[in-house]
């Protein structure tokens, strides 16, 4: 018996397939070539239409790897402007684009999407994530907020307030993570007024200002900081690349010209929005639903902060001891040429994107004190990380890497030769307005 039933069973295991068989799903959807006729795959194909039209039919006073360049380029942005297919998949494309041309090498490609620069965008979505997670920038925004609101309400400080809140998170996080924690804030103070039966005219611009707020706050304040916003980080790469021999642009070099610029810039920005969106009776209208009481009501439906709170805000709060130090690590790793800053101490090899991630490590290694073993951040919560800006904005860098290498930025400079001798007062605002 024994035996038997030990055979039928082996027998039983030999027959049993490896991995679970599904029934085979009759597909309903019948393949014609008329099918293959969209537009969507029209797009897919112009990329390489594009790509061999230059290559085959444009002709360059510059080297032949110029045209292939042109053509490469084309072929990305066709991609890219089409969404013919997804974005970060486009941004990819340079890895076997570069080789297959001639243009450079898989190595020297693969380089542009780790670079310094990279990694401080990837350290800034980190701590991004880190605020978000533990609803730091709610609480920041009412406590702000209230400084600003006045008593009685004042609908113009609670813009202001709501500006330099905007501003000071911006200035330190990329405009992105800033608008979409930002925007939550502003929902829900629009949400608070829009439920109000009969809303008056002031109402309705308030809840307008409120948004275009976070909307326009956001990017003036990552003018102030390199971190702040992804364009920064490209000038600085292209500033590298293009310009080797030439001095780097550092954290508070960008800082001293930056942060004024912003500043001016943010206070026009609010006169703008109280005169088009604050008309006269504003304050009366907002009273009853928008002032110290309300806010504060909302600061305490938060509860009391727990610990991993307490901890994210000591580091990323206005008066973070860890921001502080983040900041300080930024603005001396190379002050001026005389003033060489803390960098030279290792003989130029830390860039600020090593800062960031070190700043970021921290994040996995401080506990959160809520269970035992779990730290301030886990991997998990970086499954958010926009992996698409980030492959992006490596291929931003490829792209700035292989015009300078291919010769293709050479052509454009010999073209606009006849500026020369044009004043800096006519180039620059024809610039801006291209």
């Amino acid at each position: 018996m024994i035996e038997e039933h030990s055979s039928s069973h082996a027998s039983d295991e030999h027959k049993a397939p490896l991995l679970p068989v599904h029934e085979p799903v009759e597909s309903s959807v019948s393949f014609s070539f008329k099918s293959l006729l969209t537009l969507k795959n029209f797009y897919v194909i112009l990329g390489p239409l594009l790509s061999i039209f230059i290559c085959l039919l444009v002709k360059l006073d510059a080297p032949p790897t110029s045209q292939k360049m042109l053509g490469v380029i084309a072929w990305l942005f066709a991609w890219w402007l089409t969404e013919a297919v997804p974005l970060a998949v486009t941004s990819m494309c340079p890895l076997f684009l570069f080789p297959l041309f001639g243009i450079a090498s898989s190595d020297t490609v693969a380089h542009s999407y780790m670079d310094d620069v990279v990694t401080l965008v990837l350290g800034s979505f980190i701590l991004a994530l880190a605020v978000e997670r533990y609803n730091v920038h709610r609480r920041l925004a009412l406590n702000v907020t209230l400084l600003f609101c006045g008593d009685p309400m004042s609908p113009a400080l609670f813009l202001l307030g709501w500006c330099v809140t905007i501003f000071l998170v911006s200035m330190w996080l990329l405009n992105m993570p800033t608008a979409v924690m930002m925007m939550s804030v502003a929902t829900g103070i629009v949400e608070r007024l829009s439920t109000v039966q009969e809303q008056s005219e002031a109402i309705n611009k308030f809840c307008k200002a409120v948004i275009l707020t976070v909307v326009f706050a956001t990017p003036i304040g990552g003018i102030s900081t390199l971190t702040g916003t992804g364009v920064n980080l490209i000038i600085v790469g292209m500033w590298k690349s293009l310009f080797p021999e030439a001095k780097p642009i550092s954290f508070n070099t960008w800082f001293f010209f930056g942060f004024p610029v912003a500043i001016l810039i943010l206070l026009c920005f609010w006169c703008i929005i109280c005169v088009l969106y604050v008309p006269k009776g504003s304050a009366r209208a907002l009273s009853p639903y928008l002032d110290k009481t309300h806010l504060k009501r909302d600061l305490e439906a938060l509860g009391p902060m727990a610990f991993a709170e307490k901890m994210v805000l000591s580091m990323f709060g206005p008066n973070g001891k860890l921001m502080q130090l983040l900041i300080i690590l930024w603005m001396t790793r190379r002050i001026t040429d005389d003033i060489p800053g803390w960098g030279v101490l290792f003989h130029g090899l830390v860039g600020d994107g090593s800062v960031s991630i070190m700043v970021a490590v921290l994040l996995f290694i401080i506990p959160n004190m809520k269970q035992e073993g779990e730290k301030l951040m886990s991997w998990n919560e970086c499954k958010k990380l926009p992996w698409n800006l980030i492959l992006l904005l490596g291929a931003g860098f490829a792209i700035a890497d292989g015009v300078q290498s291919s010769g293709l930025a050479n052509v454009p400079s010999r073209i606009l030769d006849f500026l020369k001798d044009t004043p800096r007062w006519a180039i620059v605002p024809a610039v801006s307005l291209i």
